[in-house]
């Protein structure tokens, strides 16, 4: 069952567009170690974490509330940051002991790191993965943008999209955005003939297209 990081705040789903408003995170099991890792910065060899994750996964709501809750501080696109920027925000961190945390597309092994300090920084520094939603999640994100649009959310209409469409965070955006284009469209409520017919239409899952 999905939970609140912060159970006194109103649950903002992991996939949503990053906001400034967003002040809390829905952890299942596919995310829950990320937010153990964060929750436990004093525990740190380093000041400094690389959170990686994909696009659209919510790290940036994650980074938020590590730094409201730390009063540490955020990098984004680290591996898109000159590397004396790097190294010197690195350093800082340990002095300072307020800790950083890296946000980036992949950890940096991957990285094209040309500064031999800097690497051996970057690899002593802890890495936090946001991974693909579980079942948990693609059920929680699905029903929230799915009310969020006012669209029926009903169980059976969630269980019937979650064991069908991609486990991806992009997935479920895409798909909820097909399924309330087609409700405007047609001007029709949100069914399971229509949601197989559209989402078959948009490719995202298969099948023989066949309107309602």
């Amino acid at each position: 069952m999905a939970r609140s990081l912060f159970p006194s705040q109103m649950a903002l789903p992991l996939a949503l567009p990053a906001d400034p408003r967003d002040d809390s995170f829905l952890v299942t099991p596919s995310n829950a170690r990320a937010v153990h890792l964060l929750e436990r910065w004093g525990s740190w060899q380093v000041r400094v974490a690389i959170l990686t994750g994909p696009r659209r996964s919510g790290r940036s709501t994650l980074a938020r509330l590590f730094a409201a809750k730390s009063g540490g501080a955020i990098m984004d696109d680290a591996h898109a940051t000159s590397e004396e920027a790097l190294f010197h925000a690195w350093n800082a961190a340990q002095s300072s002991g307020r800790p950083l945390l890296l946000v980036t597309d992949a950890p940096p092994p991957l990285w094209d790191v040309a500064l031999p300090d800097l690497r051996s920084r970057l690899a002593a520094s802890v890495h936090v993965e946001v991974g693909p939603p579980d079942d948990a999640l693609v059920r929680s994100l699905l029903d929230y943008r799915l009310n969020r649009l006012g669209l029926d959310a009903r169980p059976d209409l969630v269980d019937w999209l979650s064991s069908r469409i991609e486990r991806s965070h992009l997935a479920v955006e895409r798909t909820v955005d097909a399924l309330d284009q087609a409700c405007a469209e047609r001007r029709k409520r949100l069914t399971i003939p229509l949601a197989r017919a559209t989402l078959i239409d948009a490719g995202l899952i298969a099948g023989k297209p066949e309107m309602p």
